[in-house]
This record gives structure tokens, sequence and C-alpha cells, in this order.
């Protein structure tokens, strides 16, 4: 992915719903600085972006990639001197780049936001090194859209000219959007690495206790504090934001005071955060449509199930041993009950003494999405009680900041029907199969078949 700011190279595995990723890793060549001076991708920029695609070139020759794809955005496409970067690209490094216009940047963006938020509706925001993608999403789908000059550099170089110059810059791009009402109201979604790391400067400064940036929720007016806040933040302090890249540093303020213009312009609820973007959006649009139409939550926690558990239908088998309890459940708690079901048995192999620890860890920190926070804590809460959790360990604290406790009371109930269900049957599928469970009332009944009444032992009432 050749940006105006960064280069990455990204490895993943498999065309699954949410594919694993082997590998990851940046170089910040700034291809988009010398656009503002003269149009121009700079010779030192170039020099670094080559040698960084002939090491990723390398990387993806040793292990043994199946398909390599190499994209370019708006700093090659404007470059007058594009051309010859991408002739010495496929020269010296035997990369063909593939060079996408603003429409695909814009299309690509939102399908990435879609994937990982598949319910999102309100207005998508890309911010590159060199444009800013706006783009109206519900229902999946994509409506108006619009891509204006006014990328990270971009500000970063009107910014270091004359900081009063930045306001108006920023103004007169945005007043050429004519569809800015359709985002009053419903949230802003913010893509971009410049916008990733505004993110985790505010997760840092409100002690957040969950310090993950994908769905991170911040209110409306948390942009504008954020700009103030950089302002008269030194570089230093900020150096002790866990996961900052400091390279990305010089372009937050400018960065921040966009953020809280575009969120005022649309008149958006609140701003939320997208691990995903363009990239992911590729990957979503190549997929075929029974695959792009799972639950990637479901999806991703299957597929951990099936790793790391003992038997392959042992989470289904669960959900539906349990389900005369729940009901009249909500589908958004039924999604998250079936999700920790298929996570029931991912502790299995940990030490019996850690395996509530090994639950809340993969619940709260796995590489999830189309989850919330709150949606993680009741996982962690679920799958702590399933595996033998005490009500009153510390990590319950925790949980207790990022969900409501009628969310825990519930998710505390699934995980002790999970333990029932592996407790009484090992986890087997003839176990689950041979015995089921009924509510009369307040009432809780178990019935198991003459044949495998044993599974009861010696004390229990048939």
């Amino acid at each position: 992915d050749i940006g105006s700011n960064s280069i990455r190279l990204v490895v993943y595995q498999g065309r699954s719903r949410v594919p694993t990723t082997m590998f990851n890793e940046k170089v910040m060549a700034g291809l988009g600085r010398g656009l503002a001076a003269n149009g121009k991708l700079s010779d030192a920029s170039m020099d670094v972006a080559v040698a960084g695609l002939r090491r990723f070139a390398a990387l993806t020759g040793a292990m043994g990639i199946a398909r390599v794809r190499t994209v370019a955005t708006a700093a090659v496409r404007e470059a007058k001197n594009g051309s010859a970067f991408i002739a010495r690209v496929a020269a010296e490094c035997g990369l063909a780049i593939e060079t996408i216009d603003g429409e695909a940047e814009a299309r690509g963006a939102a399908l990435g936001l879609v994937s990982g938020i598949p319910d999102a509706d309100g207005v998508v925001g890309d911010l590159g090194g060199g444009s800013l993608e706006l783009i109206r999403v519900s229902g999946g789908e994509m409506g108006s859209r619009i891509s204006l000059p006014i990328g990270a550099l971009r500000l970063d170089a009107v910014r270091k000219r004359d900081r009063r110059a930045l306001g108006p810059f920023i103004a007169k791009a945005l007043d050429t959007i004519d569809w800015a009402g359709e985002g009053r109201g419903k949230p802003f979604y913010m893509v971009g690495g410049s916008w990733r790391a505004l993110a985790q400067i505010h997760i840092w400064m409100t002690g957040h206790p969950l310090p993950i940036v994908h769905q991170y929720e911040m209110p409306a007016s948390a942009p504008a504090k954020l700009f103030r806040s950089l302002a008269h933040t030194d570089l230093a302090t900020l150096k002790a934001v866990p996961h900052l890249s400091t390279s990305r540093l010089p372009s937050l303020p400018g960065a921040a005071m966009l953020l809280a213009a575009v969120v005022k312009k649309l008149g958006a609820s609140s701003v939320i955060a997208s691990g995903f973007g363009l990239r992911e959006g590729l990957l979503y649009a190549d997929l075929p449509d029974a695959v792009r139409g799972l639950d990637p939550l479901i999806s991703a926690a299957r597929s951990e199930g099936v790793r790391q558990g003992r038997f392959a239908e042992h989470g289904d088998m669960l959900f539906e041993w349990m389900d005369p309890l729940f009901s009249d459940e909500p589908p958004a708690d039924r999604r998250l009950r079936l999700a920790a079901c298929l996570l029931s048995d991912i502790a299995w192999r940990a030490h019996p003494d850690f395996r509530p620890e090994r639950g809340v860890d993969v619940a709260l920190h796995g590489n999830w999405v189309a989850v919330t926070a709150a949606e993680r804590a009741a996982l962690a809460c679920a799958l702590h009680f399933c595996f033998g959790g005490d009500p009153n360990a510390p990590v319950m604290a925790t949980l207790m900041l990022l969900a409501p406790p009628s969310l825990l009371a519930r998710a505390r109930i699934w995980g002790l029907a999970l333990r029932l269900g592996q407790r009484l049957t090992g986890g087997t599928p003839v176990g689950l199969a041979a015995s089921r469970l009924e509510r009369d009332g307040q009432t809780l009944i178990l019935r198991l078949g003459h044949t495998h009444a044993d599974l009861a032992g010696g004390d229990a009432v048939l």
C-alpha cells in the first residue's frame, strides 16, 4: 500500500471473512511531501520508497506469497513524475504498481469500514497523506462521496508556512461538500493513521481501560478538545502514549483541526475510529458474495474455536443446548452468546489455574471486529465464569468500567451455563445430544436420555 505518507506491506493468510494478518511492516517515505512545493515526488523520498519496496519484494518472495498486489494512491496519482516512479519500481523491485483513482480509493475505504463495522450508518472519512475521502455509508452501501486535496502532509505544510492559514484552508475545502446534511446526527467514522493516532491519544488522556482503537468511540466534542490539548503538549509527553508512531507526531495538530472541522460541518453525533480501511476494503471487494455476507465476529470466533478447541461442532451444539434458557433474548445478545459459545473451549490447553485469565485475555484483546468495548467485556465475563473464574477477581472491576451491570449479569449466566454443559458432557457432541435443559418458571430442569444417565453422577435426580 503506497500512500502519500507511509508505504506498508501486509501479508494475509487466505481469503476468509476476517483474514489473519501474518506480517505487517511500514516505511515512512513521505512521498507526498514534495507535491505542495513543485508537484513532484522528491528524489530523497523516492529513494526511501524504493529501498523499502525492494525489501518488501524480497520478503514476499521468501514467504512464498501466492498473490502480490501493489496499490498506490494520491501522491503517485497526482505527481508529475509519478509514471517515472512507477517505472523505477518495476525495474528495481519487480513490482507492478496499480494506481487507483479517488473514486476507487473512496470505495475501498468505505468497503473497509463496512467489512469491520457492518452496521455502520454515517459518514466515513479516510485521511491519507495527500487527500481526504468522505463517503456516506448505510446498510452496507456507499452513497454520496467526495475527495478533497487536504491530506495530513498538506495540512502540515500549510501549518508550517502560516498557522493562521490552516483554518481557512480547511474551511474552503469543506465548503465544497454539498451533501454535508446527510451526516447530521449520525456517527463520523474516521479511517487513516493520523486519525487513529488521535484515538490512541484520547484513550491515553481519558484513561480508558481498553486500549483498542477499532470501534473506539469519542464524543463529538473530543476532536476540538484534542486540538487544544495538542497545542499545549510537547512531543516528549506524547512519546509516552503506548503504540503511538512518533513519525506521525508532526501531522497530528493539523489532523486534529481537520477532524474537529469535519465533525462540526457534518453535525456528527460522535466519532468512531476504524482499524479497517483501504487495504481491508480491497480484500473485502475480492471475496465471494457468500463470504462477504458472513458476520465477521462470528466467523472469526468460529475459526478461533476450531483452531484451539477439542471438538469442531462443540460451540454450536452448546449454543443450541442452552437455547431454551434464553427464548426471549434480543438478537444482539443472542449474537454475543453464540460468540461466547464458539470460544468456550479456547483455554483448555492452559494451566487450570489460569484458564479464566486466558479466556478474558482472548475476549478482551483478540483481533475481533464488529464488536464494541462493552461487548468485548461481556464476552470476557462469560468466558471468565465458563472457566471457573472468581466473582471477586480484580478483572471484574475492569469489566464493570466497560459494560453496564445488566449486560455483565447476562454474560455471567451464559458463562455458568457453558460451564454446566462443559462439565456435564466433557464438551463431547454425544453428551450434548443426549441431554437437554428446560426452564419451568424459576426452575431449571436437566434431562438425560437413559442410555447416558451415568453422565449425571451418583447424586443426581433424573
